[in-house]
Parts: C-alpha cells; sequence; structure tokens
C-alpha cells in the first residue's frame, strides 16, 4: 500500500508525503515516492492522516451480574474502527470474590479471541491485595499485561493500606496502578440519605457522588504513593476542577509519576443533562461535572495536565438496562457509550482551534500508547510501526447523529453535537477494514497485545 498525497499528523505537527506500508509495517515515508508494483496507491489529498486512536480505557462485555454491558469484543471493535481507533486495552470485570487476576485474563481472552477486529490488550483487576496477588502482577507483567485497576468504592474496592502495599510492590516493577478515585464513604452516606429523603431522580445521583469526593480520594491515593517511593499511579475518568488541582498541586511539590485521563463527555457535557426527561442516559460514575469543571479539564489539557483521553466506553441501552433505574437512580447501570465517537468528536476541537493538532494526537495516540506499553508500535506513524492509519476528510461538516454509529446501544450522549472533520478509512496493520463509514474487515482479525512496561519519561 502507497498512501499518497496526505498530511500526515505527529505530535510536533504535520509533514506532507507519502507513506508506504509493507504488511503490517509502515517502511517508509518520504515525498514523491514512486509506486512499485503490486502496489495499492491510496490517495489522500485533502486528508489529514492520523496514528489509529488508542483508546486505554473500554468495557467491553462487561458482567455486572444483573446486566452486562451491550457492546461484547465484536460490535464495540467494529464501532471503534469506524471511529479511527485501531487499538484498545480494556478493563477486566471482577470475577468470583477472591479470585486471582489470571483467572479473568483466561476469560477476557475467551471473550476476545476470535471477535474482536482491532488490536487490544486487558487491564488487571483485583478486589484484594496479597502475596499471591502481588505474585501474580510480577509474573503477568513478563506476560504483557503491565497495568492493572483498583477501585475505592463499590464492592471490589480495596483498603488504604491494601492500596499502599501494592504500590510499594508496583513501585519497582515499573507497572501501572490505575485508579477509580472516589471516597466511598462519603458516597455511601449520600446515597442513603438522599433515598430516605425520597430523592432518586437521576440529578441526585450526581449530587451523591459530589467533586469532593474525587479530589479526596485522588489526594488520599497521591500520598500513599508518594509514600510509597513515588510509586506510578494514573487515574481514570478525572472529572474535576478540584481533582486536577489536587493533581496539579502534587506535581508542583515534585511527585512525577502522576498521570491522569479524562473523558469526551466530561469535557463536552455537564450536569445539566440529569434534569432531562432522559437524564437516566447520563448515569455514569463519576458524574457529569458543572461547566466550570468542565473549562478546568480544557485548561488542563492545554497546560499539559493531562495526559490521555479514553473514553470509559461501557454501553447500556436506555429503553432496556437504564430503565432498571427509573424510580431509583441506584439502580440504573453507569455508563455511557463512547467508543467510536472520541476520536471525530476531539478532532472537532481542534479544527474549532480549541486544542493544537499535536496536542490531539499525543492525547488520543501517542501517549496512552507510551504509558501502556504498546509505543512506538502503535499511537505513531513512524518507520517500523505499525501501519494503523485513519484518514480524516477535514471538510465533512455535520452533526453526529445516534444512526451514523455502530455502537450496540440506543442512544449517543453526544447527539446533535457538531463535528468538523470525520474520519473516511481506517487501516490496521496494513489493511483497510473501514471505508466510507463502513467496516468492511473480518470478524476475530485484532490480536492480542503482550505489552511491555509504561514510558514514564514524559513526567519523570
Amino acid at each position: 500500500m502507497l498512501i499518497k498525497n496526505g498530511l500526515a499528523a505527529g505530535e510536533n505537527g504535520t509533514f506532507a508525503g507519502d507513506i508506504r506500508v509493507k504488511g503490517e509495517i509502515i517502511t517508509e515515508i518520504g515525498t514523491s515516492l514512486v509506486q512499485r508494483e503490486y502496489e495499492q496507491v491510496i490517495d489522500a489529498g485533502g486528508m489529514i492522516v492520523m496514528p489509529g486512536g488508542v483508546d486505554v480505557h473500554t468495557h467491553m462485555d462487561l458482567d455486572l451480574d444483573n446486566v452486562r454491558s451491550t457492546d461484547d469484543f465484536y460490535t464495540g471493535t467494529v464501532a471503534a474502527a469506524c471511529g479511527g481507533t485501531t487499538t484498545i486495552i480494556d478493563h477486566m470485570a471482577f470475577g468470583p470474590r477472591g479470585c486471582s487476576i489470571r483467572r479473568q485474563a483466561e476469560v477476557y481472552h475467551l471473550l476476545a479471541e476470535g471477535k474482536a477486529v482491532v488490536d487490544y490488550g486487558f487491564h488487571g483487576v483485583f478486589d484484594h491485595v496479597d502475596s499471591d496477588i502481588l505474585k501474580e502482577i510480577e509474573e503477568l507483567a513478563r506476560e504483557g499485561i503491565t497495568s492493572h485497576k483498583i477501585y475505592l468504592t463499590y464492592d471490589g474496592k480495596i483498603s488504604d493500606a491494601e492500596a499502599l502495599r501494592l504500590m510499594e510492590s508496583t513501585s519497582g516493577l515499573g507497572v501501572l496502578i490505575a485508579i477509580h478515585a472516589e471516597n466511598d464513604g462519603a458516597i455511601a452516606y449520600l446515597r442513603e440519605k438522599f433515598t430516605a429523603q425520597g430523592k432518586r431522580a437521576p440529578v441526585w445521583h450526581a449530587r451523591s457522588r459530589p467533586p469532593e469526593s474525587e479530589a479526596e480520594a485522588v489526594g488520599r491515593m497521591v500520598m500513599l504513593a508518594s509514600i510509597a517511593g513515588d510509586a506510578p499511579i494514573y487515574f481514570v475518568h478525572l472529572s474535576s476542577a478540584l481533582g486536577l488541582m489536587v493533581l496539579r498541586a502534587a506535581r508542583a511539590e515534585g511527585q512525577k509519576n502522576l498521570y491522569a485521563e479524562t473523558c469526551p463527555q466530561y469535557l463536552l457535557l455537564d450536569d445539566s443533562m440529569y434534569g432531562r426527561e432522559d437524564g437516566l442516559k447520563y448515569i455514569m460514575s463519576p458524574p457529569l461535572r458543572t461547566a466550570r469543571d468542565r473549562e478546568s479539564l480544557w485548561n488542563g489539557i492545554r497546560g499539559g495536565d493531562v495526559d490521555v483521553i479514553g473514553t470509559d466506553h461501557c454501553p447500556f441501552f436506555y429503553g432496556r438496562e437504564k430503565q432498571l433505574g427509573k424510580d431509583d437512580f441506584k439502580l440504573a447501570p453507569g455508563g455511557i457509550p463512547g467508543v467510536e465517537a472520541r476520536m471525530p468528536l476531539m478532532f472537532s476541537r481542534y479544527a474549532s482551534g480549541d486544542v493544537s493538532l499535536g496536542t490531539f494526537v499525543t492525547l488520543c495516540c501517542a501517549e496512552p500508547a507510551r504509558l501502556f506499553g504498546i509505543y512506538p508500535k502503535k499511537g505513531v506513524i513512524a518507520e517500523g510501526s505499525d501501519a494503523d492509519l485513519v484518514l480524516i476528510d477535514p471538510e465533512i461538516k455535520t452533526n453526529l447523529m445516534f444512526d451514523m454509529l455502530h455502537e450496540n446501544s440506543d442512544y449517543t450522549p453526544y447527539e446533535g453535537l457538531p463535528l468538523n472533520g470525520y474520519p473516511v478509512m481506517t487501516v490496521s496493520r496494513g489493511e483497510i477494514i473501514v471505508e466510507g463509514g463502513e467496516f468492511i474487515g473480518r470478524k476475530g482479525r485484532g490480536k492480542y497485545l503482550k505489552r511491555g512496561l509504561p514510558d514514564l519519561c514524559k513526567r519523570a
């Protein structure tokens, strides 16, 4: 394959040139490259050629006991590909109480193999920390699972003592701990209080998980990471100005290995959605915040305080699973679809002048690949890298509508938002798998990624 005449995008800007692909790999980048025999030529004139998107926060086929997320590894990765994402790293669900990480890894290999259409990896998860878990973490790092998620709320939450013991271990290994940071005690108290007062509408979901609960948990984990020798930690779905302020202050004091992800919902939506008739659609944790929080996160992006934009893709049908909470917000499963919309929405914010193209590439492609051990195989247009490429037509002007998308849901939370530019072709490891908005690849073609250790040089 020879992609000609496009404007290729990287972290440091753009370059006009051609990209030669042989097999699955980019083999040559230059100007005026000459077509070789048997080489397919793609004319990318007028297009911006991006590295394939890397979404390191998805929940495919997530089993919550009473409900299951509605995208499996086939439908969810088809949607990802159609939106310009060529790699996902999925968060495993909890297994039976006290089970091993390896047990869940085996379950997830079975869920993904033969279904995924883009390349994928897994984050480990566990509900307790003991010597067996620490041994597993070390073993799994050698086998390519180099990040694990802990929860500070929900039934599978771990204690501060367990978190500290974990960080002391992973600090030396270089393994990255991803943290769902919310104060469980405050949330439990507020949920019980509001329920007793008959306050069960969706807005009370947001009010039961105030930004202070996030900021407190961020600060607590930052301090524990410091005690553990500046252990590397990564905050998923950071949603609030307060949480960002705590993180920024710790970095200003010299703590280096602190990383943060936010998501399009916290950048583009706000808590006014909970007052709508369909407010159940927007139940997620953390909840949507105020317009002030939203602007603070944008300032954090522009100032380099936010490292990654993921999606926390976890879809449920509004007309089915979400309706469990119609009389009580606590019963609605938390999560929204978003894996397909991330790249178009964020590209549109570049096109509108909110961020640079280099920042967009950094947050959606390169930095997630670095932090989760797959760079420069993924996340960059470079000789020797996988030929994961997305062609975006910057002249497409439209609004995002549900009927454009391929996610297995019955709504998009981003309905009607303006789009400036849209992916028209997705190439995964040298194979065109999406063209003209339609998936043309093969079910199960995605490969499991044996990841290396995180590259922490940006902050360190």
